[in-house]
């Protein structure tokens, strides 16, 4: 049973439904597995947890 988890930021519920459906398709077509198969995993993280070049993305 593949997983597939990514770490981001707030995401909405609609952008939530995108991106479990379009990386199930994707990997599933990839990996020549059905897609009842795959379970993906949403991580979020606020803004406040996300450092990059040093810095927060809050601080942004």
């Amino acid at each position: 049973m593949p997983v597939i988890t990514i770490e981001a930021a707030k995401l909405n519920k609609e952008q939530k439904q995108l991106l479990v459906r379009e990386l199930t398709t994707s990997a599933a077509t990839i990996m020549n597995v059905p897609e009842s198969a795959f379970i993906v995993l949403v991580k979020e993280n606020d803004p406040e947890n996300i450092g990059v070049a040093g810095q927060l993305i809050a601080d942004r």
